[in-house]
């Protein structure tokens, strides 16, 4: 939804293929767009959109753009189509255990936007925060939808900690609000921390910590080497603190609150988001794993000074839960972040993937700061043990 065509513009059929509309439909949705009777469509064209985060919920992004008249002469309309589907769909579910994919199928919510989008969510979010309006909602049986949304303008510089903290504020008057709170749980389909810790870290994270062979690789042994004996702890205890998880006190959460999904409104210091998949209730503060370490793990932010944003945020998120009238013991909050972190981010923070790569100072690099991020995640639980 931020990002410039990839390609050139193409026609629609042949890059949205069944996701395509006809023409009178797609006059029928600028129409809707810009809240006049009718248009008259122009021309129209379709690219892939730039985005280089994979994700396992999303089958396809598109620019939609072309010229249709209102009746004041040819004016430029843009449209974001987003598929999303089941995440049996997806790539990465090839990579799934056989002896396991059975039971794999049912253990990530996948219909949390589409939901969301047709609901009345817009109208209930704190002041500051919004989302994209939804022109068009294509719930298909086979467990796929395809999502017509406005394009929203958003402010690309970097952010400053000051940033980070005004949005942490915002999630957390997102978490505490009483007009959000009847939809944290719109998406249907069940999910508890046992099945995070029985797919993803047992077949994942806690073989690569058991590899003796990772464990030599020289960068690894370096960054990460200082951090085993006491990764290898909290990993003996995970099953403890999946239970603690659990019963933390649960509120509304974005779900997968990095930069990348938090757009900065261009002239106030508002956030318009997007790729809430994995919105459900979470425990208090679970939203900030992602937006402190979000950009670290993709590789567009440093480690460097961590600990210190992080004390703002926590900070920053309690004035927001309290501005919503919200009460939570700052002992439970910290302990609910540290909690969180570790296990979605500190478990699971050797990136196997970077090992091979060519570029054997880029990787060793993005090793530093990971074992950077797994550091402040295992201070901030020993902090809180």
């Amino acid at each position: 939804m931020k990002a410039a065509f990839a390609s050139p513009h193409a026609s629609r059929a042949d890059v949205l293929g069944e996701d395509d509309v006809s023409d009178a439909e797609l006059g029928a949705l600028v129409a809707s767009l810009w809240g006049v009777p009718a248009v008259r469509l122009l021309d129209s064209a379709a690219a892939e959109v730039d985005y280089d985060v994979p994700s396992m919920l999303t089958g396809a992004r598109t620019w939609v753009r072309g010229h249709a008249d209102a009746g004041d002469g040819p004016q430029e309309f843009t449209f974001f189509v987003k598929r999303v589907h089941h995440w049996r769909h997806s790539p990465f579910f090839a990579f799934v255990p056989p002896e396991v994919a059975a039971w794999a199928v049912d253990t990530v919510p996948w219909r949390s936007e589409v939901l969301l989008y047709a609901s009345d969510l817009a109208a209930r979010l704190p002041e500051g925060l919004t989302m994209p309006r939804a022109l068009r909602i294509d719930d298909r049986p086979d467990e796929t939808a395809v999502l017509w949304l406005e394009a929203v303008e958003h402010d690309p510089t970097p952010w400053a900690d000051s940033t980070y903290a005004r949005a942490a504020y915002l999630l957390g008057r997102l978490a505490g609000s009483s007009r959000v709170a009847p939809l944290a749980a719109i998406d249907p389909q069940p999910w508890h921390i046992r099945t995070f810790v029985a797919g993803r870290l047992a077949h994942t994270a806690l073989p690569v910590l058991d590899d003796e062979t990772m464990w030599r690789h020289p960068a690894v042994a370096e960054h990460f080497g200082p951090l085993r004996a006491r990764l290898a702890e909290v990993a003996g205890r995970v099953d403890a603190l999946a239970e603690e998880y659990a019963a933390l006190p649960h509120t509304a959460a974005h779900g997968d609150a990095s930069p990348n999904n938090l757009m900065r409104h261009v002239g106030d210091d508002g956030f318009t988001m997007i790729d809430y998949g994995f919105w459900r209730p979470q425990p208090v503060a679970y939203d900030l794993s992602q937006l402190l370490v979000g950009e670290i793990q993709v590789r567009r932010l440093d480690a460097d000074g961590l600990p210190e944003r992080a004390a703002a945020c926590l900070e920053a998120y309690a004035d927001g839960l309290a501005a919503e009238g919200g009460s939570v013991d700052p002992a439970v909050l910290r302990r609910s972040h540290a909690v969180s972190l570790m296990l979605f981010n500190g478990l699971p923070s050797i990136p196997v993937e970077t090992l091979g790569e060519e570029d054997r100072e880029a990787a060793a690099h993005h090793l530093a700061q990971r074992a950077a991020m797994a550091a402040y995640a295992l201070d901030v639980l020993a902090a809180t043990d």
